[in-house]
């Protein structure tokens, strides 16, 4: 296969983030690693004024290879140092010409095979989370927002990566487990103990990983080889919905490698409606992708000079925010549309071609699901309010590709 759509794998821990920042749940702050001839050093961005603005936050020496940084919700920076085999996380401020540093403590990890990262900004903006991966099982910590500094919260038997939130709370978050070879999307409740429940089983043998999800919507962004073992395929669901997982042909790309970044909130009820940005990644370099599930075909655009690879956000009214700085611009902030209802019916008009339509296969089926010789065109579903279903009962256990 020449097409995949897969999210890229965590850099080594040696290996320093050149690229990219992290942003806030609710879009206020952005912070990341930028250089300054061969040094490198934390700054926080400013997204939800009138114009985005900088702040620079060196400390007394450049940054170190594996270091991390994570906005918080009161505009403090969150940084991860790895000293001696402990992570030591501080809180980073400006004070007029200086940094400010907050020391929170330290997880310590003498197991030389285990790993330990930030996961994605929690809602609200209050905590920070980190997932340690060690040969057995892996470890959810609470690194700031703590009584007394990092706090452990769960363990989960197995390895585990990734890392989506669920909900507004801050309360569900999704991980992918690989147990025996074979790696499915879990659900890990934070107030319950790190209580797991499985999310996705679309085939008994088939890897199924959650990128990215909507809590409003409750819309879904999926890697599965059910459809191809061998080979994963990026597809979209509806959390608590009774339609089958969708894999859809236009978001197979030659030659490229497809990544969910960002999805459209606020779109309730209306999964179906909600723009998803994609990053593309190929021969020519890396360019933007938008997409909608009621939509079959990608709007390929070029990426902003200076983008911040594979970052950005969706505004409740469809407008992407790609984060970028270059040469002229310190902190800078492109603006593109969702395509309109008006836009998105003249593109179904166009497309006159039949699109591939798997067979809704049972969850052991799902990996020998055939597709058809002769494909039909297939009209999109209607919109479908997540039921209130414990989530390992969500209903993904089926797939269909067009």
């Amino acid at each position: 296969m020449t097409a995949c759509a897969i999210e890229p794998e965590a850099a080594p821990e040696d290996e320093f983030p050149r690229a990219g920042c992290t942003i806030t749940a609710d879009g206020a702050y952005a912070a990341r690693l930028a250089l300054d001839g061969d040094s490198w050093f934390p700054e926080r961005w400013t997204l939800d004024g009138p114009e985005p603005y900088v702040v620079p936050l060196p400390g007394n020496q450049p940054e170190e290879p594996g270091t991390e940084v994570q906005p918080m919700g009161d505009g403090r920076v969150l940084i991860r140092r790895v000293s001696e085999g402990r992570h030591v996380f501080s809180l980073l401020y400006p004070t007029g010409p200086g940094t400010g540093e907050v020391l929170i403590g330290a997880v310590e990890c003498p197991d030389e095979g285990t790993r330990l990262r930030l996961l994605p900004p929690a809602p609200g903006g209050e905590k920070a989370y980190a997932l340690s991966v060690g040969r057995r099982s892996s470890t959810v910590w609470l690194v700031a927002g703590g009584a007394f500094g990092p706090e452990h919260v769960a363990e989960i038997p197995g390895r585990c990566s990734g890392g989506v939130w669920l909900d507004r709370a801050g309360r569900m978050l999704a991980l992918d487990r690989e147990v025996g070879g074979c790696t499915k999307a879990i659900t890990v409740d934070l107030e319950r103990a790190g209580e797991v429940s499985p999310l996705l089983q679309i085939a008994s043998g088939s890897n199924d990983r959650l990128l990215l999800a909507d809590p409003d919507s409750g819309l879904l962004l999926i890697a599965s080889d059910a459809p191809s073992p061998g080979a994963e395929r990026l597809g979209w669901g509806v959390l608590g919905s009774t339609l089958p997982v969708r894999f859809p042909e236009c978001l197979r790309v030659p030659d490229c490698t497809v990544t969910p970044f960002a999805i459209q909130p606020g779109q309730v009820l209306m999964p179906e409606s909600c723009g998803v940005a994609l990053r593309v990644d190929g021969p020519m370099g890396s360019w933007v992708g938008l997409w909608r599930p009621d939509l079959r075909q990608v709007h390929h655009l070029p990426a902003p000079e200076g983008w911040l690879t594979g970052t950005g956000l969706w505004t409740r009214d469809g407008e992407l925010q790609l984060p970028y700085a270059d040469a002229e611009v310190t902190c800078g902030v492109a603006r593109v549309r969702v395509p309109s209802d008006e836009q998105a019916e003249e593109q179904k008009e166009e497309q006159k071609e039949p699109q591939e339509q798997g067979e809704t296969a049972d969850p052991g089926e799902a990996g020998r699901a055939e597709e058809p010789e002769e494909p039909s065109q297939a009209e999109p579903p209607e919109p479908v309010a997540p039921r209130p279903v414990p989530l390992r009962e969500a209903p993904l256990g089926r797939l269909v590709t067009n």
